[in-house]
Parts: C-alpha cells; structure tokens; sequence
C-alpha cells in the first residue's frame, strides 16, 4: 500500500529537516510538509531536506492536515501518516503504525505518547490533563477507551475521506477520534516514544493556547455529540 506522511509545519526551521531525515523511506514514498505561514526558513529546510512544500494560508492545525489530504489524495496515496514537525514524535518508529493497517486490516491507528517510553518532561502537564478530560468524555458518550490525542497516526486514505473533516485548528486529533468510532471503524493504539520538542509548543507552551486548544477541543466533543 503506497503512503504519504503530512506534516504540519508552523515556524519549524531548527527541527523539520531532522523530522524528514527519520522518516523511513522504504515505507514511505513522499513526504509532504504543509507549511502554514511560517515567518522563519521552515519552507526552506522542508524544501532542502527533500520533502514537497506546500502552502497554506489559513492559520491551524486542521486547515494544514487538509491541505496536506488534498494533495495526498490527487497522488493516490492509500495511507496516509500525520507527523508533527517538531522532532518531538520518532518518525523511524512509523512502522509500528503500518503493522496494524498492513497486516492486521486496521483503519486508524492512533500512536500513543501516553502508552509508551516519554523521556521526562515531554509531555507537559496540561496536556496530560486535556488527553485524560477528552479521553473520559469519549468513553463515556461513545464507550471506547482511547488513551491519548497524539498527533502520529496512521489512517487509510479512503477511511479517512469518508470522516468529512471539519475542523481547521486544535479539535483535528479528536474529531477524527470520535469520527472513526462514530462510523464503526477498525481502531487502535500502538505505544510511541515521545521527547522533547525542539523550540517553543504553539499550543501548551502557554497559558492563551493551552486554554483555546481545550475550548476547541471540548466545543468539538459536544458538536459531535448532537451531530448525526
């Protein structure tokens, strides 16, 4: 089955190239890097280190994924991974994410930071706490116990279409989450390394994007809730 990894990149410079150097090559056949207008040399980086660069403009985390679909879909790519582009994730453990899809007939394979080896102080406490609150949500309106939000993953390309996803900003982990179960998906979880990212989180490294990431997140939780 022939992949694609997406990587959402916003002012990555320091860590992209060594994001796309990881990547198992013999897995995958391209590596797309949205670059969601970034004001540093990330697009260059991208660029050097041998990935497609594409554009978008509209700031967020989902508008990036879905950009990133369009173009992966126009290439036929049957499975795509999404990939965060700031070295925290171990790129060279996508097999573990292919195994379950390849082998076992799996739709959507979620890697989790929570079930595998964290070197200490990678993931922060806030986060910790939004993976448990939106966790006990879904297992309570939708009754399967996922263990965490992370954004590695692996899912089937025509799987994934079939989801219509909406959102352009921090809910895109969940609501494709709560999707897959809400349309009787083959799921599940693989452990995953997780280390420190290199700069700065946009998100939980402060207090206004911790907040907005949960409110997004909970408002996409409750959206789907009411929504057929």
């Amino acid at each position: 089955m022939r992949a694609a990894v997406i990587i959402p990149a916003y002012n990555e410079e320091k860590a992209i190239a060594k994001v796309i150097e990881d990547i198992p090559k013999n897995l995958v056949s391209e590596i797309i890097v949205v670059n969601n207008n970034s004001t540093d040399r990330t697009a260059e980086e991208a660029a050097k280190a041998g990935a497609i660069v594409l554009h978008e403009k509209i700031q967020g985390y989902g508008a990036s994924c879905l950009k990133g679909i369009e173009y992966a879909v126009s290439k036929g790519y049957e499975i795509i991974v999404f990939l965060d582009g700031d070295h925290s994730d171990h790129p060279e453990e996508t097999e573990l994410l292919f195994r379950p899809i390849t082998e076992g007939d799996y739709d959507l394979v979620i890697g989790s930071r929570v079930l595998g080896i964290r070197e200490k102080g990678a993931l922060l406490i806030q986060s910790r706490i939004g993976n448990f609150i939106a966790a006990f949500l879904i297992n309570i309106f939708w009754r399967y116990k996922y263990t965490d939000l992370g954004p590695f993953r692996a899912i089937k390309t025509e799987k994934l279409l079939a989801l219509n996803m909406r959102d352009k900003w921090y809910g895109w982990t969940v609501e494709m989450q709560i999707k897959a179960l809400k349309r009787n998906l083959k799921i599940t979880e693989v452990p995953v390394s997780y280390r420190k990212r290199i700069g700065k989180s946009k998100v939980t490294g402060t207090l206004k994007g911790s907040l907005t990431a949960g409110i997004i997140i909970l408002k996409v939780i409750f959206s789907e809730l009411f929504r057929d």
